[in-house]
């Protein structure tokens, strides 16, 4: 007889919040080291090539180069911030150290762990995430009000791809497939979402699948938040950020799921 995984419960509140004090609770040991790879790395390409192309390129799609370059690295680095956490914790914590087995003793589901780590890096990689622009205002960005929306377009960003490395680490065979991870679906994904150059000068194939790219649409919004919102394109680009959000949310509790309960 074939059997199916039971039915998920509601997300309860004590459960939920348990894993988000837990997190904290672990976080408060390395944060000097996640804070500096994650803000580092986004203002290393924001100083290197803003101040480096940016003396060559007086205009790109409209803007200075930098403040281009500085509103479409927050994409890169709210990716990098939640993706890698979440794929490389997730997998330790499961493979090597056994901590779900012991949070699952409790009365806690795998969706309501999921939720809450997942939430917690979004915030992290928010926080990180919007660095950039902060960063670029000495050299010249002058963001309009509506900036301030940037760290909550970096979390809900975060959350999908915090979701989509809890999916990578229950479906990888071992911790050194994340190479390929990286490789060839993170790195891509950054390049061809107008994050160094505007996406309109790529080939037709691949400016039409920019338009599925999540970080394609985290740029957009961060851009028009920064420099003046546009409504009506703005929505389609937050609906499809709230399409990869549930997407990872369904791809990644049903495959830890299947991992962590036989």
């Amino acid at each position: 007889m074939n059997e199916t995984l039971p039915r998920l419960r509601v997300l309860e509140g004590s459960a939920f919040t348990g894993i988000v004090y837990h997190e904290m609770v672990l976080f408060r040991r390395y944060w000097h080291s996640s804070a500096v790879s994650s803000v580092l790395q986004p203002m290393i390409f924001l100083l290197g090539l803003g101040l480096g192309l940016g003396v060559f390129l007086d205009e790109v799609a409209g803007y200075r180069y930098i403040d281009f370059l500085a509103t479409g690295i927050v994409a890169m680095g709210t990716m990098m911030s939640a993706a890698f956490p979440a794929m490389y914790n997730t997998y330790i914590r499961r493979e090597f150290q056994k901590s779900y087995d012991a949070i699952l003793a409790a009365p806690i589901d795998v969706h309501e762990m999921v939720a809450a780590e997942s939430l917690t890096i979004a915030v992290r990689a928010g926080i990180y995430g919007s660095v950039p622009v902060a960063a670029a205002i000495p050299l010249g960005l002058r963001p309009g009000p509506a900036a301030l929306l940037v760290p909550l377009i970096c979390v809900l960003t975060g959350l999908g791809f915090a979701l989509f490395g809890a999916w990578m680490s229950a479906i990888v065979p071992a911790i050194d497939t994340f190479n390929y991870v990286n490789s060839a679906v993170l790195t891509p994904l950054f390049m061809v979402a107008g994050t160094f150059f505007p996406i309109e000068s790529l080939p037709r194939w691949a400016f039409v699948a920019a338009q599925v790219n999540p970080l394609y649409h985290c740029v957009e919004l961060v851009r028009h938040a920064t420099f003046g919102l546009r409504p009506g394109a703005d929505l389609g680009h937050l609906a499809a950020l709230l399409i990869f959000v549930a997407l990872m949310w369904l791809l990644a509790v049903r495959s830890m799921r299947r991992k962590l309960i036989d």
